[in-house]
């Protein structure tokens, strides 16, 4: 039974981290997340109220661990536990490689890739009390290089090499690592505006259906890499 577990969801304040907190709380999981801007965190939180009223924003930055054990910590105080974390939080910038600045690249490697462990770093004693599950989004891009994706596909390839390798190391304490690796989502990621355009595209609930279900399974079971693809019709 997952109803009455909690999550922790890292970027939560929009698109998919958004999509997935809605879904989680609308099926009795009390869910905590985190962004970097208070306006963000703040705004999304009275919008996800309207699903349940067990839900907390935090202010962190997945760049700083300290950042993340406190968000960890003020999770636990909120709801006593934390089941299932979801780590979400990323960016991207897509430019050649020679003209990618060298702070382009660090952000990208820090939000994407760093941030993935230090979300573990600083849940991963509360996930062994509760035997939880640990989810990354990493992309399609992930396993497929791209003209302008250097420093893109490095972190999203790192988070999917990362993931796997952990979840080696985590189960012997009962949790389970899954990385779902999504191709077109209908975001603000990159500049876009979602709209009727995007229909064809993985909506944010979407995204949140899939981690439901995978927090679902049967705990014999361990999906350990998810590539998940929009059906685009056909022109």
């Amino acid at each position: 039974m997952i109803k009455d577990k909690v999550a922790y969801i890292t970027g939560g304040t929009k698109g998919i981290g958004f999509g997935i907190a809605k879904v989680l709380l609308g099926n009795g999981i009390s869910v905590a997340f985190s962004g970097r801007k208070r306006d963000d965190v703040e705004k999304a939180e009275n919008e996800l109220k309207k699903y349940s009223k067990n839900v907390l924003g935090i202010i962190s930055d997945v760049r700083s661990l300290e950042s993340e054990e406190e968000a960890i910590k003020y999770a636990v105080e909120k709801f006593g536990r934390i089941d299932f974390v979801i780590a979400n939080a990323g960016l991207g910038v897509f430019k050649p490689v020679d003209q990618l600045s060298a702070e382009e690249w660090n952000d990208m490697i820090e939000t994407n890739l760093t941030g993935v462990f230090y979300t573990l770093k600083a849940s991963v004693e509360e996930l062994k009390k509760t035997e939880g599950y640990y989810i990354t989004i990493s992309s399609l891009a992930g396993a497929n290089f791209f003209e302008n994706g250097a420093g893109y596909n490095a972190s999203k390839f790192g988070v999917v090499g990362f993931t796997q390798a952990a979840m080696i190391d985590l189960r012997k304490y009962n949790i389970k690592s899954t990385v779902i690796m999504p191709g077109s989502v209908a975001t603000n990621f990159n500049g876009n505006i979602p709209s009727e355009k995007d229909a064809w595209k993985i909506q944010p609930e979407d995204m949140g259906n899939l981690v439901l279900d995978i927090l679902r399974m049967n705990p014999r079971v361990l999906p350990s890499k998810i590539e998940f693809r929009a059906t685009k019709p056909a022109s």
